[in-house]
């Protein structure tokens, strides 16, 4: 073709900016709904900062969807401006720890975010230098251009161990650092976390402050969407769209990531259609989608065992039908097999029980206890919340 005007589109007819739908944008606050409480309580723990003293370190628990990350990075960025005006030299570091989950991914990530190198002369390398090394660059850092710091460790849970958590929590005490004061902020969407994982001799420092963020009610979910309607062009969304998408995610989950999917993906079908209105029947196809995406964000560096027990949960729905539920036993005895077909070492049967509870905290199965009599006694049973063929496609990826 001679015409590029054949190949690309020009004008956008539906959205006007999309950025504002996309996961990794962060809004202004005027656009942060139904987590007034939540932000005071986060901004209050860290206060100390503006004045150059060490925050609280916290927990923040909550399902996915719910502002965790969105709260923190926002209240993150308030304080190191607010801190700026009274004169203390701050910032923050993001670290996604189900991507940098050894510690020296995370130490590298924390080091690079902080430094400057034009003002510090100090480079922090991608890879190739010992994670000893990282961290003496990392306290260089620390000391030569900050009073306070904040690290922020989203899905702290993915770390495979406690280490950085001991450095960042005692580097004061340890004499690392003396001049820069660092506050921890921790994001989980595992409720015991703290009770599971975390190391006895970390708990004491940095478990000062929790929190724990509900989902979203439907009014809320509405209100979210209603403050990014701009993201559309001018008569674009027909009125019962959002609403509707609202309703969905309330019933399901509560998520305004999913709820805010939803909202884009219907969008996006109506330029595929090349129609100049987002209808309500866009919806259903949109939520579909947003569902898969869900899921598979969900499963993100999840344990091959975790994925082992879910697939043994979809292979006796699959092959059953009714999803009234399955007992444990059942999940188990089909989960061994699942091992063997993987070449992996099984699980106790303790620890697969853990595994389907945190599949349940995450939405993700339902458990319901059930009464055999008094031959049986009383047992549990396990049943799948999504479509069983969309586990199963989305587990074929991430197993794969």
């Amino acid at each position: 073709m001679s015409d590029s005007d054949d190949l690309f589109v020009r004008h956008d007819p539906i959205f006007a900016q999309k950025e504002l739908l996309e996961i990794n944008h962060l809004p202004d606050e005027g656009r942060i709904v139904g987590r007034d409480e939540e932000m005071k309580n986060l901004a209050n723990a860290v206060n100390p900062a503006i004045f150059g003293q060490s925050p609280s370190n916290v927990l923040i628990y909550g399902k996915t969807g719910t502002g965790k990350s969105l709260c923190a990075k926002h209240i993150s960025q308030r304080l190191v401006d607010t801190a700026h005006e009274e004169g203390v030299d701050a910032s923050f570091a993001y670290v996604d720890c189900a991507q940098d989950s050894t510690e020296t991914q995370a130490v590298q990530t924390i080091a690079a975010a902080l430094n400057e190198q034009i003002e510090t002369n100090i480079k922090i390398p991608d890879k190739g230098i010992a994670t000893s090394t990282y961290y003496k660059r990392l306290w260089q850092i620390l000391e030569s251009r900050y009073d306070v710091v904040l690290v922020i460790l989203d899905e702290i849970d993915k770390l495979e161990d406690d280490e950085i958590l001991m450095q960042l929590s005692r580097a004061g005490e340890a004499g690392k650092v003396h001049n820069c004061k660092i506050g921890v902020i921790g994001i989980s969407n595992k409720i015991k976390y703290k009770e599971k994982q975390l190391n006895e001799r970390v708990k004491s420092s940095l478990c000062e402050r929790e929190f724990v963020f509900p989902p979203y009610d439907g009014n809320q979910l509405n209100n979210i969407m209603e403050a990014r309607r701009d993201a559309f062009r001018d008569g674009v969304l027909e009125d019962g769209v959002i609403p509707r998408a609202a309703a969905l995610a309330a019933k399901e989950h509560g998520d305004a990531r999913q709820a805010i999917d939803i909202l884009r993906y219907a969008g996006e079908i109506a330029q595929s259609r090349g129609v100049s209105k987002v209808t309500e029947e866009f919806i259903v196809d949109a939520r579909e989608q947003a569902e898969t995406d869900r899921f598979r964000e969900l499963l993100r560096g999840s344990t091959p065992h975790s994925r082992y027990v879910l697939q043994a949960l979809t292979i006796l729905s699959l092959n059953d039908g009714d999803g009234d539920g399955y007992r444990t036993s059942d999940i188990f005895e089909v989960y061994e097999e699942v091992c063997r077909q993987e070449g992996a070492n099984s699980l106790s049967l303790r620890r697969v029980r853990d595994l389907l509870k945190e599949h349940a905290f995450l939405d993700i199965t339902e458990q319901s206890r059930q009464s055999g009599g008094s031959a049986e006694g009383s047992y549990t049973e396990h049943r799948l919340l999504e479509d069983p063929e969309v586990v199963r496609d989305v587990l074929v990826d991430t197993i794969e």
